[in-house]
């Protein structure tokens, strides 16, 4: 055999276990979505239900509403995080940890806790018009949920932090002496703004908006509650296609088209960009073109028009801060508006709360179906952080070995979950676990979950290991320490603070998810998520507000326990 090749192995053998795993249990259910799309009840191919979609103008209707509304939502949360992004590059990284806190916690916090505040917002007893009202500005105040604009809020208010957190590692690594240099050269602010820094920060913002549109494809917790019927989107139908329906071909072909959506958008991003900068690296640009080289010219050219303003700086233009503020504020709203509602006397959802009451977290705490939820997404969580986490970390220690041909497919197969829509996978787990004997129980619940927690470990510990100084594992190889030894002693020690951010947000992608729980509980074993859908499904209470406070707690305490330990520490 080929030594080069046997040392490729070699070098790959700390990802096989994390690689067997997908698999099993992620690409086995992704193709049986494929083929149960396009195989009849006597397993002869055909294209039945996707000559049925093509006829459909109800489901082409849906599909252009998916894409317009995932559409939109990716440009304003890029829009609207592109300012804040850019003022936490310029500060401190003291200053900016402090900042991430605010924009972590609102950003982890629950999307069924995010959805049932902006359901207290927007409804027409709601806090927005109760005050409106209230001043006199409106005589007889509509509800502006459901609506499109309350799909479009909620959702925009879910994805702005991703955005943010997309864009900042890229625009950190730009370096500000290039920027120099151009207003050496004659360059005014504005025009090495535009010019040489937006350029730079464009595999960013492509990055951001990449993430934001393919995970909005799959949203159906927004749309459902702050939408309307004509705010539907294509997740909604698969789940209305097996729960309702019943109809898994049908249920397989709708799954089919959002796949097969997101990877033509991944695979012209890749061409655009490159998978690169999905890990922050600042070296990808956008591929040198007719077309890039006219946009270059463009951005100096609004440089020159706005060369009487000066470029935005966290010292110069107090504007950015406030801005970043505003956002903050907005970002933090949920936590603002649960908190009093959770201890309302009232029986019914109204602002300003009545009177004050602790029954409705009697109502969660000694309520024998709210206790096993709450433990079951506990117990699944923790089981979800340790194994995304192992299998994570192996897989990242892989990455940092392996020749750049071989980099590059394997990062992108281990960000598969990421890209391909959760309702996907969900559905694909389904019909594998049926058989399977799992659906319905907490071992088929932490496998599907960590399916979806492995990417965002293997991003942040491949962060992590590219800063990693290999001299010190040569050493140690060089004095006879095995690969395991090493890890052991090495690798974790020094990397102990990102180990602990990926177990941290593994656990928090499980104890907040909800669409693996709605197919693979099987409504035998519920997670809190699940519960509170259920709930919310079908009646709006203040049990419901004293839950989604309990989950902002619990979250908040985990996003801030590292920050509060540095703190100690530096103490």
């Amino acid at each position: 055999m080929n030594a080069s090749l046997v040392k490729n192995l070699r070098a790959l053998g700390p990802a096989l276990p994390c690689l067997l795993f997908l698999a099993a249990f992620f690409c086995v259910p992704v193709v049986e979505i494929l083929q149960t799309g396009v195989l009849n009840a006597d397993g002869q191919f055909t294209t039945e239900q996707f000559r049925r979609l093509g006829s459909d103008t109800v489901f082409l209707k849906v599909l252009w509403t998916t894409f317009a509304i995932s559409g939109m939502t990716a440009l304003f949360s890029v829009l609207l995080g592109f300012p804040v992004a850019y003022f936490l590059s310029q500060l401190s990284d003291r200053l900016r940890e402090r900042w991430m806190m605010w924009i972590m916690v609102p950003f982890w916090t629950s999307y069924l806790v995010k959805t049932f505040a902006w359901i207290l917002v927007l409804s027409k007893t709601g806090v927005l018009l109760s005050l409106a009202s209230a001043l006199g500005l409106v005589d007889d105040p509509q509800a502006l949920s459901p609506s499109l604009l309350g799909v479009m809020v909620g959702m925009v208010h879910a994805m702005l932090p991703l955005a943010v957190i997309n864009m900042l590692p890229i625009m950190r690594g730009v370096n500000a002496q290039l920027m120099q240099a151009a207003e050496t050269l004659g360059a005014n602010r504005s025009v090495s703004f535009f010019s040489v820094f937006l350029p730079m920060a464009g595999p960013g913002v492509a990055a951001a908006g990449l993430l934001v549109f393919i995970t909005s494809l799959g949203f159906f917790i927004l749309p459902s509650l702050l939408g309307t019927p004509r705010e539907t989107m294509v997740a909604q139908m698969v789940i209305q296609a097996i729960n309702e329906l019943f109809n898994l071909p049908y249920a397989a072909a709708l799954s089919t088209v959002l796949l097969v959506s997101a990877i033509a958008v991944f695979m012209l991003y890749d061409k655009l960009v490159g998978l690169s900068s999905l890990s922050g690296e600042t070296r990808t640009a956008l591929k040198r073109s007719t077309n890039a080289a006219w946009s270059n010219t463009a951005l100096i050219a609004i440089g020159r028009v706005l060369g009487g303003l000066r470029r935005p700086s966290a010292a110069r233009v107090p504007a950015l801060k406030v801005y970043g503020f505003l956002v903050v504020a907005l970002l933090s709203l949920p936590i603002v508006v649960v908190f009093p509602i959770a201890f309302t006397d009232s029986a019914f959802l109204s602002f300003p709360p009545k009177g004050f009451s602790l029954r409705w977290f009697d109502s969660f705490l000694f309520s024998p179906v709210w206790q096993a939820s709450f433990l079951r997404s506990l117990g699944v969580a923790a089981v979800t952080a340790l194994a995304s986490t192992a299998l994570g970390v192996g897989a990242a220690l892989a990455l940092t070995r392996l020749p750049g041909r071989w980099t590059k497919p394997v990062f992108a197969f281990l960000l598969a979950p990421l890209i391909v829509p959760r309702i996907v996978v969900a559905v694909g787990l389904f019909y594998l676990f049926s058989r399977m004997g799992l659906v319905g129980t907490d071992l088929g619940l932490s496998i599907g979950h960590t399916v979806l927690a492995i990417p965002y470990v293997v991003v942040t510990m491949a962060a992590a290991l590219k800063r990693f100084d290999w001299r010190l594992d040569d050493a140690a190889r060089i004095l006879g320490a095995s690969a395991w030894t090493r890890l052991r002693t090495i690798h974790l020690p020094i990397m102990i603070g990102s180990v602990a951010a990926a177990l941290q947000m593994a656990f928090i992608i499980s104890f907040d998810e909800l669409t693996i729980a709605i197919f693979v509980s099987g409504g035998l074993k519920n997670t809190l998520p699940k519960q509170m859908w259920d709930d919310m499904v079908l009646q709006v209470n203040p049990t419901l507000a004293a839950v989604s406070l309990v989950m902002v707690v619990i979250i908040g305490l985990l996003v801030l326990t590292p920050t509060l330990y540095k703190k100690i520490r530096r103490a």
